[in-house]
């Protein structure tokens, strides 16, 4: 699969210890199977950056997109050409500036609501709580 494959790329490359790819492996799918409706594929990648702001240590996104690319090569060799590189490398290329834009701000954001949330008095937030669940 290319999950298997991924994992067993990125220890080959020296990323087996980079647990923040699996955070973007755990979404690659949805991430994928919705590249051709925009609206969702932010969705993805604002999920997908929700789990990764809880992350602590160094993010290098250009790494997943080495590991994503030989994994590819290495599943369909025959028929990977010129055209699939271009495909997958500017899926890729949104993705990635998709999480760069929210990447640091989301910590901001969550300072932001837990003050907002602590400031509501009980009414208030017993109605917010109805009103968006």
């Amino acid at each position: 699969t290319f999950k298997e494959m991924f994992l067993f790329n990125g220890a080959v490359m020296g990323f087996g210890q980079s647990a923040w790819m699996n955070i973007i492996l755990d979404q690659f799918e949805d991430i994928v199977m919705n590249v051709a409706n925009t609206y969702r594929l932010q969705e993805e990648c604002d999920v997908c950056s929700l789990v990764m702001a809880k992350y602590r240590g160094t993010i290098n996104l250009s790494e997943f997109k080495a590991v994503m690319l030989a994994s590819l090569r290495s599943l369909v060799p025959k028929d990977w050409d010129g055209n699939h590189e271009v495909a997958w490398g500017w899926l890729w290329e949104n993705v990635e500036r998709m999480l760069k834009n929210l990447m640091g701000k989301l910590q901001i954001q969550e300072k932001a609501v837990e003050r907002l949330i602590m400031s509501l008095t009980e009414d208030s937030a017993n109605y917010l709580r109805r009103e968006v669940f």
